[in-house]
């Protein structure tokens, strides 16, 4: 998918959601391991994806949650890509992996997820450095998503070291050097909601790639924090949402319950896009 297309869809569907679909089995409700014996972490995804398609853009599987249960996961995973594929074909579709290793180990997991399973692009953590991401940028029409400054509070372990030279952090340091690596339209960038402030400084150094924003919702993250200090010209933010929308009930109103909650981030998006003019 092109960065045109993505954005066309953020317009049509007056949203820039990306749902992420960390199915834990532990928090799916009781009543599917009956109802739907061995196959109910698939139809628990089916119907989330059904109850929230029409409210966002994009779905991002968190890989974990699937490699967890082995060849049972990846099943899942496989089937589930290819049910969005089929039934939503406009979606952008992000595999959490967080990969990043030595070039022909990379060029290995790129195949996985563009070659073998129709991924637009993939989380990749950029601690090796060019090589091991550089791979992932060979496959037209698809996407790095790179992490930059994440959400968690482990964040300031590292992210936050300062170049005593530079003056640079090293999150500023690796949003320098990787810009150069791809552009706007095969490189996105992973910005938590909960350092939303520094999305203006973020900003300054790449101010036309789209911005993979996890970190509202269960995390706590301001939506209205994240439009005012990351939105550009062509929207450039996908805010994820994983917890609040797919765990929103659980009982036999869980996907309706998602679809409620999906609305109401769509709703305020929409507003959000409107008053920048984009629709």
């Amino acid at each position: 998918m092109t960065r045109e297309e993505l954005f066309e869809n953020i317009k049509k569907k007056q949203s820039f959601l990306c749902v992420g679909l960390d199915t834990d089995v532990n928090k799916i409700p009781e009543f599917m391991f009956d109802k739907y014996e061995g196959d109910y972490i698939y139809e628990f995804n089916k119907q989330i994806i059904d109850a929230t398609a029409k409210y966002c853009v994009a779905y991002k599987p968190n890989l974990a949650f699937y490699e967890s249960l082995g060849l049972q996961g990846w099943d899942v995973l496989e089937r589930t890509v290819d049910y969005i594929r089929t039934n939503y074909p406009d979606m952008f579709l992000i595999a959490d992996a967080k990969r990043g290793d030595i070039g022909n180990t990379s060029a290995m997991y790129a195949r996985t997820f563009f070659g073998a399973m129709d991924f637009d692009s993939v989380t990749v953590a950029p601690y090796m450095g060019e090589d091991s991401v550089s791979p992932f940028l060979t496959y037209e029409g698809k996407w790095v998503t790179l992490l930059a400054l994440t959400s968690n509070k482990g964040a300031f372990d590292f992210q936050f070291m300062k170049d005593a030279e530079t003056g640079d952090t090293l999150y500023q340091k690796v949003l320098k050097t990787s810009k150069n690596w791809g552009n706007a339209d095969n490189m996105m960038y992973v910005v938590g909601a909960t350092k939303a402030d520094m999305l203006s400084d973020i900003r300054e150094i790449i101010p036309d790639n789209f911005l993979l924003v996890p970190g509202i919702g269960a995390q706590g993250g301001s939506l209205e924090e994240v439009v005012k200090h990351g939105m550009n010209s062509q929207c450039g933010l996908l805010v994820n949402s994983s917890r609040a929308i797919i765990y929103a009930a659980n009982d036999e109103t869980f996907a309706e319950a998602a679809a409620r909650e999906a609305k109401k981030v769509q709703e305020q998006m929409a507003g959000f896009l409107k008053a920048a003019g984009m629709i």
